[in-house]
């Protein structure tokens, strides 16, 4: 079996992972075969303000990939994971973290608020076609901000993230009202 057969493993690059009320998934018999059971992964503690609700579903479902791609971590995440489009070249290990401890906590949501469950490689969910769009924006911010030449500090250090705007909510004017 290739890791790109693997049911559990079909993730695809997102903004961010989940909404709150759904469980973790339930992988399917062949599935369970190929992702043992986790114990909840110790997560960093989280930027103030940015403490996700659904954190513990999603460190265990991000345990259960980090354990099924083990030995291919380093690799470049579209070698391992199905339908990535928007971090290719980045390590499949590092990828997983990205989704776990940025995107969804950015957005205090499960991996199921933009990946469906059973097949982390569709793009059926519109929060999760939403969130590559808001890569894009992300990225032409970023630019911008490193060519302005009036502002303090170093441009390298000028950036925005997903948690600039979102403060740990889907909608990023929560809280501003």
């Amino acid at each position: 079996m290739t890791m790109k057969s693997a049911p559990l493993l079909i993730l695809t690059v997102t903004l961010g992972c989940g909404s709150a009320a759904p469980p973790p998934p339930s992988p399917t018999p062949a599935a369970a075969a190929a992702v043992p059971a986790a114990a909840p992964a110790a997560a960093p503690a989280a930027p103030p303000g940015l403490q996700n609700p659904n954190q513990e579903a999603n460190d265990q479902i991000a345990k259960k990939i980090t354990d099924a791609i083990a030995g291919h971590e380093n690799e470049p995440a579209e070698t391992v994971f199905k339908n990535i489009q928007s971090l290719k070249g980045m390590p499949a290990g590092r990828l997983v973290r990205v989704m776990n401890m940025g995107y969804s906590r950015a957005l205090g949501v499960t991996c199921m608020h933009c990946h469906a469950e059973g097949d982390f490689s569709t793009d059926d969910k519109r929060p999760k076609r939403a969130a590559r769009e808001m890569m894009v924006m992300n990225k032409a911010i970023n630019e911008q901000l490193r060519s302005l030449k009036n502002l303090e500090g170093k441009p390298e250090e000028k950036f925005v993230n997903c948690g600039t705007c979102h403060r740990g909510h889907v909608d990023p004017n929560a809280g501003l009202h």
